[in-house]
């Protein structure tokens, strides 16, 4: 018997790992797995190029647990070891020392792993002491076993070991014996080991008898060897695909399409990417890409790997060029990482262009559920962007589908204004904004559907990137303003009407902390709506992103949302309320008008005594004087607006008017509501 001491220049290794690696520690388990297929992956190599003579046979890899011992095993049937290449392999660890060693990968469980090779020896995360059985598979080799209890010492001797192969044992420390039950284990080989390529048993298959389930005679082989990934698509079909997906995502819906990636270089990537069915309304999660390293499970967090909005896709990822135990930094700064997102986005572009030239119809089908893969795209990855003009469609409320050069075309010669902007109108609501749209199509214009999660982002996108064109929503003005294409008609109202009539138009809008209405004019014709509601294109653009991005923008969110309650002043109900306001209030309003009109005069008289001097160069008893004009002139034209006020309220027409206004925009709720129809069942009456 050889005993030894392990070939590292700090003590500090054991420790090191069982402190530094435990919020990693269940990946031991495939380390050791992943150990055995290499080694089994090796044989089978050397069987087929003539340098293993024998047979292969069973070269299942076997997980076995003795609760009673508390032990694992993992068994395989590789070229195993012979006592030198114990020493080589696993009593020699060079690393640097432990003080550089702590500092440089306390944070990093997986670098430390993955930079020093030891695989192997995350066993002692788990293990107060761990044997290695083994036999070579070259002939007349000596079996031996190594055996370590968690410290640099190790004993090496010659042991009985019927057949090639080796049997990793590993003695269950007191803190995890958590890893002995049966579920824990199937669970981390289901993990981690569910595609590798070399069997793997744990336990035998379990049938029901006699109400009870028993062991049967057969292996429970917890993975496939030939997941579809590595299959050629040619040997595929879509039911194949579909298969692998719903054993990937056992509860989900088949996918709208998928695309198999085989690329051999200037890296190797093998996988299949798939696109899930979604709806605009329900929240997308990532992290439902798995990647792998030669069928070895790494991780399900693959930003980096793959551009950001192809986190949103399903599927699987497998290449060799990243590191089995990948980390965070390691992704940021390889070369090959990036090389491989890069080729991934334009993959997924050409499988999407590809699609929409061979099946357009089918494209269009699947849009609803494509759209917001693409617009993201478009938002995040400005080489994604140039790839997808030529597939991204627009769609109108209509539900017909354009490329943007398609739409271009269709409206720049109705829909271009008088500074020569193409203006494309969209709604958000086909049933809230519904009049708006039919007043626009009623004047010849065509309006986009821009109803999705995205869409605000996008068109603000799409205004940067197209020149001169502008978004504008069908219900931000009346219809003739939309798409201004000569100088607006001027009301006919005189400054005093306008006075007047906003001040009766205001005291009936709704009273609200979430919304402000602002009284506007507009001579929008005879035959028009006689008020209507818009919004401000720009403020109600920064409230949607602002509510979208949160942070710094999120004051906007937060904000009242501002309307227009835009009059119509060429209207007969209009006209009609002037024309009764002024024979209910001219008299008394006229009378005030007067009073006013004598307390200007005076101000102008002694602002004009007082000419050339400045506000506090003015005598005490001037300025009192101008003070108490001003205060008086204030208290009559509150006294109008009282008049005006009480004609308002008395005034059944002007609260129709603008209760239709709001209902139209499906803004009439609860006891408003209410009111609106016994009001209107009065004025039928009447």
């Amino acid at each position: 018997m050889k005993k030894g001491n392990i070939g590292v220049t700090t003590e500090n290794i054991f420790p090191i790992i069982k402190k530094f690696l435990y919020s990693d520690h269940e990946i031991f388990l495939r380390e050791l797995v992943s150990n055995a297929v290499d080694a089994t992956q090796k044989l089978k190599t050397l069987a087929s190029v003539g340098e293993y003579k024998g047979e292969l046979g069973d070269i299942t890899v076997r997980v076995t647990r003795d609760e009673a011992n508390k032990t694992i095993t993992i068994s395989d049937k590789g070229i195993g070891m012979t006592a030198e290449e114990i020493d080589k392999y696993i009593n020699q660890i060079a690393f640097s020392g432990a003080e550089e060693f702590l500092d440089k990968y306390k944070n990093d469980a997986a670098a430390i792993i993955g930079h020093f090779g030891l695989g192997f020896y995350s066993s002692f995360m788990v293990a107060k002491k761990v044997e290695i059985i083994t036999k070579s598979y070259k002939e007349n080799s000596q079996a031996v076993k190594w055996s370590c209890e968690g410290n640099p010492d190790y004993t090496l001797e010659n042991c009985d070991k019927a057949e090639r192969g080796t049997d990793i044992v590993l003695h269950i420390d007191d803190e995890n014996q958590d890893f002995l039950q049966q579920s824990k284990i199937n669970e981390l080989l289901t993990k981690y080991c569910k595609f590798l390529p070399i069997p793997i048993a744990f336990g035998k298959k379990k049938d029901w008898k006699d109400g009870k389930q028993v062991d049967t005679d057969e292996d429970n082989i917890i993975n496939d060897t030939q997941p579809a990934w590595v299959r050629k698509p040619a040997d595929l079909k879509d039911e194949d695909y579909n298969k692998f997906y719903r054993d990937l995502y056992p509860m989900s819906e088949d996918p709208l399409f998928h695309i198999h990636l085989n690329v051999d270089y200037p890296f190797n990537l093998t996988g299949i990417l798939y696109f899930p069915k979604v709806k605009n309304t329900i929240d997308l999660q990532k992290n439902k890409i798995q990647l792998y390293c030669n069928q070895v499970f790494v991780t399900d967090s693959v930003e980096g790997i793959v551009p950001d909005f192809l986190t949103l896709l399903h599927g699987v990822i497998d290449s060799p060029d990243i590191p089995l135990n990948v980390s965070r930094s390691y992704l940021q700064s390889d070369g090959n990482v990036k090389k491989i997102s890069s080729h991934i986005s334009k993959k997924v572009a050409d499988r999407l262009q590809d699609l929409f030239k061979t099946d357009r119809a089918l494209f269009e089908e699947k849009w609803e559920s494509l759209k917001i893969f693409i617009n993201y795209g478009m938002l995040t990855d400005d080489k994604f962007y140039e790839r997808a003009e030529t597939f991204n469609l627009l769609k109108n409320v209509d539900n017909t589908c354009y490329t943007a050069e398609e739409y271009k075309k269709l409206i720049e010669t109705n829909q271009t204004d008088k500074k020569g902007d193409i203006i494309y109108l969209y709604a958000t609501d086909k049933d809230d904004q519904f009049s708006y749209i039919e007043a626009a199509k009623n004047k010849g214009y065509d309006v986009l559907l821009m109803d999705g999660q995205l869409d605000v982002h996008l068109i603000a996108k799409l205004e940067q990137k197209w020149e001169k064109s502008r978004f504008v929503r069908v219900d931000s003005d009346s219809v003739d303003n939309l798409i201004e294409k000569e100088d607006r008609k001027k009301t006919s109202l005189s400054e005093k009407q306008q006075q007047n009539l906003t001040t009766v138009f205001s005291t009936v809008a709704p009273k609200t902390e979430k919304a402000n209405y602002i009284v506007a004019f507009d001579a929008m014709g005879a035959n028009a709506l006689p008020v209507m509601i818009t919004q401000n294109e720009f403020m109600r653009r920064m409230k949607e992103m602002s509510a979208m991005q949160g942070g710094m923008m999120s004051f906007y969110s937060e904000m009242p949302d501002s309307y227009n309650l835009v009059v119509n002043t060429d209207h007969a109900l209009v006209k009609g309320i002037i024309k009764q306001q002024e024979e209910s209030c001219g008299k008394e309003m006229g009378h005030f008008d007067k009073t006013i009109a004598d307390i200007d005069t005076k101000l102008a008289e002694i602002n004009k005594a007082n000419e050339g001097k400045k506000e506090d160069e003015l005598p005490q008893e001037v300025k009192d004087e101008k003070a108490a004009l001003r205060k008086e002139m204030d208290a009559l034209r509150e006294q109008q607006k009282a008049i005006l006020a009480n004609f308002a309220d008395g005034n059944n027409v002007v609260k129709q008017l603008i209760d239709l206004a709001l209902l139209a925009n499906n803004m009439l709720k609860g006891e408003a509501l209410s009111k609106f129809v016994k009001r209107s069942a009065d004025m039928i009456q009447a």
